[in-house]
């Protein structure tokens, strides 16, 4: 039988298939990538037992969790887990502490499944506490890099390219603007969290030195950054992306006219995606009226009405390029010559994305 096991590195780098035991309720909160939730109690089932322990004791609780999980019940629960378990011979199960849940399933699948399949001492609460951990060591200015500039400039396009480069909007699933918001749900912030640790630990085990992040707020959409993370963001070196104009308002409309209406097709159908497509762009633009000014906002929205008509009657877009050149230049560029003016002194330097990929590849992350 392969031992029970600490190495919560290992398990994260190789993508070891995990057993969840911990309840439903547990597992939407937060958890692992390749871990699936075969729990031992229901939340129903959970929270009778809790009951039970907080008023009679922990040994009431344990005759009450050994009542409820019984009979065909529990040969239902006992079939998924061996199922789990012949389907995934180098996974390992665990529950919140490695404690009685995850002994219960580990001795129930060896005496009446014949499967000795071994646990993650420690449980959940220990690999998120190590993933919790490699943030914040990670989290040092000198062994990192932000890549800002303008809206559209492409800083994705450029991280996603780099070995060492870290995409934080990918892994929040969220453009990070006001026009940010994607088709699919964002993770749970617990989610975000754990995946963005197993990237910045691949990325170290592959020699990396130095990690390249975009220069994002405290927040991405609705999940919020490490702190530990954002503070140090606010103190490393700064990589300066510059690019075009029109070379920006090309890729604006690939990411948030052609892209995103095809997440939203893909998802609901060419009829209702299109209508929600025009809708969640309607609603972006709405979200910053007040920003914009009353009189600059009618302006644009007309334009991005006019704009949605013609796509909608014809499939063209070229009518989207006049609004979102107005926003980059009337709203977004401001802001950002601002906040670049603000971090002058920690910009390294500035380029186009050749100049720019070249350099960071240089550093020898």
């Amino acid at each position: 039988m392969r031992a029970d096991t600490a190495d919560y590195r290992a398990l994260f780098l190789s993508d070891t298939p995990l057993m969840d035991a911990r309840a439903p309720i547990e597992f939407a909160r937060g958890a692992f990538p390749h871990a699936a939730n075969l729990p031992l109690m229901s939340d129903r089932e959970r929270h009778e037992v809790g009951l039970c322990y907080t008023q009679q004791g922990p040994d009431a609780a344990i005759a009450l969790g050994h009542r409820l999980v019984s009979g065909e019940v529990k040969a239902s629960r006992l079939a998924a887990w061996a199922a789990f378990a012949n389907a995934h011979p180098d996974g390992y199960l665990y529950c919140f502490r490695g404690g009685m849940r995850s002994q219960i399933v580990q001795t129930w699948l060896r005496e009446e499944a014949g499967i000795a399949y071994p646990r993650v001492t420690g449980g959940y609460k220990a690999m998120r506490g190590f993933l919790l951990e490699t943030i914040a060591k990670a989290a040092h200015p000198t062994a990192m890099v932000v890549l800002g500039g303008m809206t559209g400039t492409g800083k994705t396009d450029v991280l996603t390219g780099l070995a060492q480069g870290i995409d934080l909007e990918g892994h929040a699933h969220h453009r990070g603007s006001s026009f940010g918001k994607r088709v699919r749900a964002q993770p749970a912030q617990i989610d975000f969290e754990n995946a963005l640790a197993i990237d910045i630990l691949r990325r170290q085990d592959a020699g990396h030195r130095v990690l390249v992040f975009e220069d994002e707020g405290q927040t991405v959409g609705g999940r919020s950054m490490p702190f530990d993370l954002y503070q140090a963001m606010q103190q490393c070196p700064l990589v300066w992306l510059e690019d075009t104009l029109e070379h920006r308002i090309e890729r604006i409309l690939r990411d948030y006219v052609v892209n995103l209406r095809a997440e939203f097709i893909a998802a609901y159908g060419a009829s209702d995606g299109d209508a929600r497509f025009a809708e969640r762009l309607r609603q972006s633009l709405d979200k910053i009226a007040k920003r914009l000014g009353g009189e600059r906002h009618k302006r644009l929205r007309a334009m991005l009405d006019e704009a949605l008509d013609v796509q909608r009657d014809t499939g063209a877009v070229d009518a989207h390029r006049a609004w979102i050149a107005r926003l980059l230049v009337e709203y977004y560029d401001p802001m950002y010559a601002y906040q670049r003016q603000l971090k002058r002194d920690r910009i390294v330097m500035s380029g186009d994305a050749g100049a720019v990929v070249a350099y960071l590849r240089r550093l020898g992350a």
